[in-house]
């Protein structure tokens, strides 16, 4: 029986990790945060919660003794790097925790795993962000892409990435980055910006709400789903040789085309209901990614989720969520 560790198990990239690796026979292993409504912390595992192969403890990437320990107890094959202070703007309120968590965590969870496993396979939870404002004259992102970030959160990804390539060369680790663009699903937390949309545009139809406050309506991302995503990080491991990936499907869309979409399939047009409120705005506005992740499907990769499926997933959630 193979064994992974996630850090951030509890989250939406975790929490769907932690269910593909079950399913495929893992023993899996993973921290969260300790804070104080731990009746929330793990509500994402609730599916997997009884199964005997799920192990879950309190931890921190901050706390390098309490990693060395986990890694050296557990000895996993596989070691995925998932947690991190993960929304963009609020990087630019919480800067020194974002670089603390994300550029520090990074290298506290590398010592642990080359000192107390270095067989294990390392994945590293790389970002779209870590591209900024830089974009190949054909219009997408790739490995190649020149990376000029422009946020904090870029800025911490753009480190782990480099630190990550640097261990797998001076210490020939199995490190590998995956360059994920934009995922979302159900479990994402509804302070971003698809899931606020999506939530916001079913309280509207069920009369709970009225407006719906955004930031920059012409901000275009390539989304995907998370549960696509998580199966290239688990594809990326699988490699006979360590290396960088980019995941994404390839197309953009609009913060306002999300918003037209959503709110036409309940019936309602967004414009009636979506104010900009610049408070939502980021200090320096990242406009446009995507991204082309030709090398990753050249190992048999491919999205199974449209951006239309998805917001319609995310729709019927928060439907359901209120029908109850």
């Amino acid at each position: 029986m193979k064994k992974a560790f996630i850090t951030g198990i509890g989250g939406q990239d975790g929490s769907y990790l932690a269910e593909l690796l079950l399913e495929k026979g893992y023993s899996v292993h993973g921290i969260v945060r300790r804070n104080s409504t731990p009746e929330h912390q793990q509500s994402r595992l609730d599916g997997v919660r009884n199964n005997p192969n799920l192990h879950v403890y309190y931890g921190d990437l901050l706390d390098v003794s309490g990693l060395e320990k986990l890694l050296r107890e557990i000895q996993p094959d596989e070691v995925y790097n998932i947690a991190a202070q993960s929304h963009v703007r609020i990087s630019y309120d919480i800067p020194q925790f974002t670089v603390q968590t994300n550029a520090l965590g990074v290298i506290n969870i590398l010592e642990a795993v080359r000192t107390n496993c270095p067989n294990a396979k390392f994945y590293q939870a790389s970002s779209s962000e870590m591209f900024g404002s830089s974009v190949d004259e054909d219009g997408f992102q790739r490995e190649t892409t020149r990376m000029t970030p422009v946020s904090p959160y870029g800025c911490t990804k753009v480190f782990g990435y480099n630190i990550v390539r640097n261990y797998r060369n001076a210490y020939n680790l199995f490190a590998s980055n995956g360059i994920l663009f934009n995922h979302e699903s159900p479990r994402r937390g509804s302070n971003f910006v698809t899931n606020k949309v999506v939530k916001a545009a079913v309280e509207i139809k069920l009369g709970l709400t009225d407006k719906l406050e955004l930031g920059n309506l012409d901000a275009y991302r390539d989304w995907g789903h998370s549960k696509d995503y998580v199966r290239a990080m688990h594809l990326i491991l699988q490699q006979p040789e360590p290396g960088d990936y980019v995941v994404a499907t390839g197309v953009t869309h609009s913060v306002r085309e999300m918003c037209e979409y959503v709110f036409a399939k309940l019936g309602l047009d967004y414009k009636d209901y979506v104010i900009q409120n610049q408070k939502f705005l980021r200090p320096e506005e990242l406009k446009y990614l995507k991204g082309d992740s030709s090398r990753i499907r050249a190992l048999g990769w491919e999205p199974e989720y449209t951006f239309e499926t998805l917001m319609d997933d995310m729709i019927e959630h928060w439907v359901n969520i209120y029908k109850k």
